[in-house]
């Protein structure tokens, strides 16, 4: 059984990437700045990685290593996304 207090700081820490992510999505449209739009998809990512373990755990039964792993490439994409638009 997951705890209210998990779910409740997984959906914090969702919401807040999504809101940076936004906040960068702007940033692009107003400057057209490609590196903007990197920050702004790696962040979806990172955001998405948050909550995806505990999704693909308890909906699909993965094993929770296997969850894990996914969750890890995800937010790793996003990092690297990030990583690219910094050296852009």
């Amino acid at each position: 059984m997951i705890g209210p207090s998990l779910v409740a700081a997984k959906l914090v820490t969702f919401v807040l990437g999504l809101a940076v992510a936004l906040l960068a999505y702007h940033g692009y449209r107003r400057n057209e700045s490609q590196p903007m739009l990197y920050v702004s998809a790696g962040f979806v990512f990172i955001a998405g990685g948050a909550i995806c373990e505990g999704l693909i755990y308890h909906t699909f039964g993965f094993s929770i290593l296997s969850a894990g792993l996914i969750q890890s490439a995800i937010v790793s994409s996003g990092l690297v996304l990030v990583l690219v638009s910094l050296v852009k």
